[in-house]
């Protein structure tokens, strides 16, 4: 359904999976990878929020690697720059906001593990983003990114059973959120980390995949459609 593009980035070329629904054009929403890369669930995403009415852009944050071995997607993690992926991420944010193909004068996020950190991240620098997603993702925002510039509000999705973070974290964040005056909801599934992953079955949970992509869409429709 969506095909690899090329975008202006910062003094570069950037690519990234784009998918666009049958109208031709719908609410932008930009969709970061987890840890592994601009992989097929990723891609898949994508087509399945031009399904549902979006335009949806996954920028390559890993410039052509992938990987489905656990060690080498923590080194590619490592390795990234925060500061180079948040350049990546605005150039997302630019193409979809110049695109035809984009509805409205704002974007949406939408990140998974990593992503989910990263989409807090470039939610707290960029103004025209007005809803972020964050599954699972806590990232440099455990302590280390100003909310006072924020005027996205904030959907979170939480694994009980997640060991990569505690919910006195995640508490924190929202504190810090709200503190910020953010608009924050979160819900919790009693699910293991990357419970939306159908490509991982050890850890998918159908029903909290299911109950969670609802509340994705209503709450991107709620502030990317008005």
């Amino acid at each position: 359904m969506g095909e690899m593009i090329e975008f202006a980035g910062d003094g570069h070329v950037d690519r990234g999976y784009l998918a666009v629904p049958s109208s031709g054009s719908g609410p932008g929403v930009v969709v970061i990878q987890e840890w592994w890369g601009l992989v097929g669930h990723i891609k898949d995403l994508c087509d399945r929020f031009a399904r549902a009415g979006f335009t949806a852009l996954a920028p390559d944050l890993y410039h052509g690697t992938s990987t489905t071995e656990p060690d080498e997607a923590e080194k590619e993690m490592m390795n990234l720059d925060i500061a180079d992926a948040a350049r990546d991420l605005f150039a997302a944010v630019r193409h979809l906001l110049d695109s035809p193909q984009a509805s409205g004068r704002s974007v949406g996020v939408v990140g998974f593990c990593m992503g989910g950190g990263l989409a807090l991240n470039i939610a707290s620098q960029e103004p025209e983003i007005a809803a972020c997603v964050a599954y699972y993702g806590v990232g440099p925002a455990r302590e280390v990114i100003d909310f006072s510039a924020m005027r996205a509000a904030v959907l979170g999705h939480w694994g009980e059973r997640d060991h990569s973070y505690d919910r006195s974290t995640v508490e924190d964040l929202q504190t810090r959120l709200r503190g910020a005056g953010v608009s924050v909801e979160s819900f919790w599934y009693d699910a293991d980390h990357a419970f939306f992953n159908d490509d991982r079955p050890e850890v998918y949970n159908a029903d909290a995949a299911q109950l969670s992509w609802d509340r994705t869409l209503a709450f991107l429709g709620e502030h990317l459609r008005g």
